[in-house]
């Protein structure tokens, strides 16, 4: 079967499409045909062996996918062969065939599209956990979401926004403001031209921020303790533009605000956690108030093009790689 391998760490060129073997099932495990893998900004940091939590390498980037089930390990009885299914994996997804656990694979709802399954379960589930599983969104509680124009904070946004909150974005790059704008962020600061912290204070009449969600690291982060009030609460996601200072104690005690460094896989062993995320977004997807802005549907040759955009900051949304790209 053709995968995109990663034989050693490096950039764009270091991903290689090329004839590998077809993945053995296991038990507690299933076998899917791969329609549609998403792609994120761990799999551009996975490619650079730079991950946070690293795999060993040669490796096949991808950590979600949608597609048709081809088979089933011992134990698994929740699915049937030909079941329409999004999964999250271990790695692997860049694959005509993958492997996935099976408590990590999900039936689709008819209503759903197998592009639409690949593109939410990383982003969606991030944004689900952060604000209903490290923190307790409320109503009329006032977010600050870094990188709002990205995947993860466009689905912040709309969660957000459902339940009553006010949102506050910021972008990096001219023109993401607009999907962020759309999806019901009230002010987006672009970090080029404004100091979000000066507008968060204007926003808030000096109160604060009740949560922070962070994706950039270094500086941004640092800086939005500034912003965040007394007994609030900072999330980071990642670290686009550098590892967090080595202060984060000393940030944290003037306003006794609490710091949580999040990692959907923490989610993953959960069962209960992981089907309750699961739930709400397909419930979210069915009901059509929650919108996964797919930008982009690159062929599994143009896969560097894909990283390229991915690490150009330049996408508003969501990024799929086709594999069969059946629907």
């Amino acid at each position: 079967m053709r995968a995109v391998v990663v034989h050693s760490p490096g950039g764009i060129y270091a991903l290689a499409l090329v004839d590998v073997p077809e993945p053995k099932l296991g038990r507690g495990e299933v076998l899917i045909e791969v329609a549609f893998a998403g792609c994120n900004w761990a799999d551009t940091q996975v490619r650079s062996g730079i991950y946070p939590h690293p795999y060993n390498f040669p490796v096949i980037p991808g950590m979600e996918v949608s597609g048709i089930v081809l088979g089933l390990g011992a134990g698994v009885d929740h699915l049937r062969v030909g079941d329409r299914v999004t999964a999250l994996t271990n790695m692997g997804g860049y694959a005509e065939k993958c492997i996935a656990e099976a408590t990590l694979v999900t039936k689709l709802p008819d209503a759903v599209g197998l592009d639409v399954g690949a593109a939410f379960p990383v982003q969606a589930l991030t944004a689900f956990h952060m604000l209903y599983t490290v923190y307790n969104l409320k109503k009329d509680d006032v977010v600050l979401v870094h990188a709002a124009g990205g995947g993860v904070g466009l689905l912040v946004i709309q969660m957000a926004v459902k339940a009553g909150a006010r949102v506050i974005g910021t972008v990096g790059t001219e023109g993401k403001e607009r999907m962020a704008l759309h999806f019901g962020a009230e002010r987006v600061v672009n970090l080029k031209h404004e100091d979000f912290v000066a507008t968060v204070n204007q926003i808030t009449q000096g109160r604060g921020i009740d949560l922070v969600i962070d994706s950039l690291g270094a500086e941004t982060l640092d800086r939005s303790f500034d912003a965040v009030k007394v007994l609030g609460h900072v999330i980071n996601i990642g670290e686009a533009q550098g590892k967090p200072f080595g202060n984060i104690r000393d940030r944290v005690l003037p306003t006794s605000s609490s710091f949580t460094r999040f990692s959907i896989s923490h989610v993953m062993p959960d069962a209960v956690l992981w089907q309750r995320g699961m739930d709400f977004v397909l419930q979210a997807l069915a009901e059509k108030w929650l919108e996964i802005p797919i930008v982009q549907t690159t062929p599994m040759d143009k896969v560097r093009d894909m990283h390229r955009q991915i690490e150009g900051r330049q996408v508003a949304g969501k990024l799929l790689l086709a594999i069969t790209g059946k629907k």
